[in-house]
Formats: C-alpha cells, sequence, structure tokens
C-alpha cells in the first residue's frame, strides 16, 4: 500500500509501525450542526481507506474518530438555541451517526467525545506537560501555546514563521495561515460558557488540544501510524496538533497524514459558513440514494476536488443502475460448465482492482476496472461463453471490489427496503401476469404505470418479471 504523506509531500510505502495494527485518527465533525454532504466526501473516501488496509491489505484496524462537542461554534449554537451544550450537540451526533449508517460508512472502534471526563483530563494532562516543557503562557487565566518555542512548527503546512509577530496570539479556535500565531490551549472561564477545572484553572479547552489529547490517550504511545481528516484541516488545526503532542512528549505524533479535498459548489468549497450546504436527507428527499451518492464520491480520486451537481449524481445513478443490472443478469446465466478464458479475465480485474487501490486509494482507476470487466462478460455472455459456474466466479469478484467500496451492498440494502412493501409489488405482478395473460393490456399497462408511479421499474424477460427501484 502506498499513500501520498501531506507531511513529506510525497507517496510513501504505508505498513504499521508493529505488527500488523494500524492505529489511525480522524477529525470528525463538530457537532454545532448536521454535517453536510461536502463533510461525508471526507468521511466516505477515509471509510474506503480503512475498508482498503482492513479488507485487501489483511491489517487490523484500532480507528479513533473524535466528536468536537465543545468549542466556539457549538457554544454560540447551543446558547442561540437555548438548549444546554450536551442536549444541543446530542442530536447532532444522532445525525451523524444515522448518515454514517444510511452512506454505509463502517464504525469506527472509537469514537469519544471531547466533553467525557476521561478526555478533558488527558487535555490538561498534556497541557501540563506543555508548561513543565516551556511551550506555554499564562495570560488572564488562559494558557497559550508559544509556537516559537518549537522551531519546527510549521512543517505540515509548508507555513513559514519567520514573520510572526512574537507575542501575538489568537483566542478564537479556526482562523486563516496569514493569522498564524500562539493559539489558546485552555481559555479561562467566561460567563455562560461551560467549565472544568482538572489542574489548569477553570475553563474550557481551545479546538486544537482536543484531538491531540484524544487521539493519544487511546491509540497509545506515538507516533501513531496515520492521522486523517479534510484539506481545510491541514491548518491550523492538524499543524497545532503537532505542536501540542510534539511539544507534550518530543516524539514524532503521527507517521503519516492523509488529507481528502473538497467537494464544491458552483466553484467554491461547501461549507457551514458559506450557506451553500446539501446535508444527506436533502439528498435523499430530492429522490436520489444514498449509493449513488457514494459512488459519486469515489468516483474522484481523493486527493481531486468534486464538483457536486445534480447532473454529477444523475450520472452516478445511471452507472451504478448499468452495474446493477449486470450483476443481475448473472442470475439468468443457467448454462453449465466454466469457461478458462473466464476465470482468467476475472483474475486479471482482481489484480488490477487491487493495485489501483494499493497505489494511494486510486478508487477512479478502481472503478474503471470494474466497468471494464463488465462489458467483458456483458460481450461473453452474448457469445455463450459465460456458464453458471463462471457467474459464481465474477460475482465472487465484485462482492470482493465491494468489501473495499461498499456501494453495491448499500444498493443491495436499499433494494430490500423499497417505498412500496414487497408483498404489494409481488400482487401487482401477479395481477399484471394474469391481465397479459388475459390479453388485457391496457390493464397490465395500468399496473405497470401505477408501480412506476411509486418509484418501481418492471422488467420482463424469458425467466420472468423482475421489479427495481426508479
Amino acid at each position: 500500500m502506498r499513500l501520498y504523506n501531506t507531511l513529506s509531500r510525497r507517496v510513501e510505502d504505508f505498513r504499521p509501525s508493529a505488527g500488523n495494527l494500524v492505529r489511525m485518527y480522524s477529525c470528525g465533525l463538530t457537532v454545532y450542526a448536521r454535517g453536510h454532504i461536502g463533510n461525508f466526501r471526507t468521511f466516505t473516501c477515509i471509510d474506503a481507506l480503512r475498508r482498503t488496509l482492513r479488507y485487501q491489505e489483511g491489517f487490523e484496524i484500532r480507528q479513533v474518530m473524535n466528536f468536537t462537542d465543545v468549542d466556539d461554534r457549538t457554544i454560540a449554537e447551543s446558547q442561540k438555541a437555548g438548549v444546554p451544550l450536551r442536549e444541543y450537540t446530542d442530536r447532532f451526533i444522532a445525525a451523524f451517526l444515522e448518515d454514517s449508517a444510511t452512506l454505509g460508512l463502517e464504525r469506527p472502534e472509537a469514537m469519544p467525545r471531547a466533553t467525557d471526563e476521561a478526555n478533558l483530563r488527558a487535555m490538561t494532562g498534556m497541557i501540563q506537560q506543555l508548561e513543565a516543557n516551556g511551550h506555554t503562557y499564562r495570560s488572564d487565566g488562559s494558557v497559550y501555546f508559544k509556537i516559537s518555542t518549537l522551531p519546527q512548527y510549521g512543517r505540515l503546512s509548508h507555513l513559514d514563521v519567520a514573520g510572526i509577530k512574537a507575542g501575538a496570539r489568537v483566542d478564537a479556535d479556526k482562523y486563516s495561515k496569514e493569522d498564524a500565531r500562539d493559539f489558546v490551549l485552555w481559555k479561562a472561564a467566561q460567563p455562560g460558557e461551560p467549565t472544568w477545572d482538572f489542574g489548569v484553572g477553570p475553563g474550557r479547552p481551545g479546538w486544537h488540544i482536543e484531538c491531540s489529547a484524544m487521539a493519544l490517550r487511546l491509540l497509545g504511545e506515538p507516533p501513531i501510524d496515520l492521522h486523517a481528516g479534510g484539506v481545510d484541516l491541514v491548518f491550523p488545526h492538524h499543524e497545532n496538533e503537532i505542536a501540542q503532542a510534539e511539544g507534550a512528549t518530543g516524539r514524532p505524533f503521527s507517521r503519516f497524514w492523509m488529507h481528502v479535498e473538497f467537494l464544491n459548489l458552483d466553484q467554491e468549497k461547501m461549507s457551514k459558513s458559506l450557506g451553500n450546504i446539501f446535508t444527506v436527507p436533502d439528498v435523499l428527499q430530492r429522490g436520489y440514494r444514498a449509493s449513488a451518492l457514494r459512488y459519486l464520491y469515489l468516483s474522484v480520486h481523493y486527493r481531486k476536488q468534486l464538483k457536486f451537481t445534480w447532473e454529477s449524481l444523475d450520472q452516478a445513478e445511471e452507472a451504478l443502475t448499468r452495474l446493477m443490472d449486470f450483476l443481475a443478469r448473472l442470475d439468468t446465466v443457467t448454462a453449465p460448465g466454466g469457461h478458462a478464458a473466464v476465470a482468467a479475465r476475472v483474475a486479471e480485474a482482481r489484480r488490477a482492482f487491487a493495485d489501483w487501490m494499493a497505489d494511494d486509494l486510486n478508487t477512479a482507476g478502481a472503478l474503471g476496472v470494474m466497468f471494464e470487466l463488465v462489458r467483458a462478460m456483458n460481450a461473453a455472455i452474448d457469445a455463450g461463453e459465460v456458464g453458471a459456474p463462471d457467474a459464481a466466479v465474477i460475482r465472487e469478484a465484485f462482492d470482493e471490489f465491494d468489501r473495499v467500496l461498499g456501494f453495491i451492498t448499500l444498493r443491495r440494502a436499499e433494494e430490500a427496503t423499497p417505498p412500496v412493501p414487497v408483498e404489494t409489488i409481488e400482487r401487482l405482478i401477479e395481477e399484471r401476469r394474469i391481465a397479459r395473460r388475459q390479453r388485457n393490456f391496457a390493464e397490465a399497462d395500468r399496473l405497470r404505470a401505477e408501480l412506476e408511479a411509486q418509484g418501481i421499474l418492471l422488467e420482463d424477460s424469458p425467466t420472468g418479471t423482475r421489479w427495481k427501484r426508479k
């Protein structure tokens, strides 16, 4: 497996540092609002990486994905809503878990909240270690990280720190690269804000300390193997995570850094702050399926920006429909006997798929392999060169592909819960079959149209009628 490492700006061979266990941290959602489909592009690509490492490369995975449930925005929005912080963020954690399941994301081994006491204690412990190592100072009850004490600060984002004004500091959790300066680790208690006191004074954590502390508490001694997130987190968040962890431990924080590019809408990144967002439920309410959205996410390499349009989602749906139609066609292959040429072609596709995924998670290349195999096998079926044993071999290969990419299983689950009860569909299909046998074609057409209006398409074949979602 080879991955692009943001830290080195190179594609490098990836293996766990010890044994077969990959210790992996990914930045989760800041739960001040429901996650949007731009957020879920990142989470889906990280899920594909997790699956590749687990199912293709054979590694064990220990993944931690956090919830940031205390920061400037969660506090401001909960106050605006007049709801206690924990209760306010609970609703968006529940929404995240719902959307993740809808998109078929595997659940990480740990999903900590920043406000869990064990995590808050880990944060204050890290701050105390930073103080002991001479990397902090206090002002007005807050504790700040002094970046001039860490000469390597800025190497992840290739930031030139020479021009940073000495002594300048920032209290905001988010800020631009041009405003790089000393950042807050622990914010002094303020009226109306949640407050804890675990050894560094009353107050609450800054955003950046949360991930550094939770990663090392739950994954163990540094360096961890892999840290992942959206490209927008490179600075300041991940840069500051490195400063905190390495300033406290004196050791490298993470061996690899993986970042997913933006999902754009009308040439701008999709973000809550810009107000140009769609959520997963928004997509579903327009009649699209989550499997098509997952397919769209994986159709473009994770290090390339993805332009979202409804037309692109239509194209993803068409491509996925072609794939599912092919898999359904395999069920009609009943001829006895296998063919060596089919087995060889499938084996070649499996090798090529694995090569693309091992080449910096090239999902676009892997999808190309799948559709090349579909074209070749459709032609072979047309020529009568595929038997039932071959069909089983082909199905097994697509099951293997899908353990990594995940949208076929998702589509099948969607098909299993159609917008019309299965019993109703089967009853109407039987009524239509009787009408056709009685040459009452007007009634047969009416029944087909009734199902189509409810999102169910019928396909007739010599072996009978099958249905699929529109």
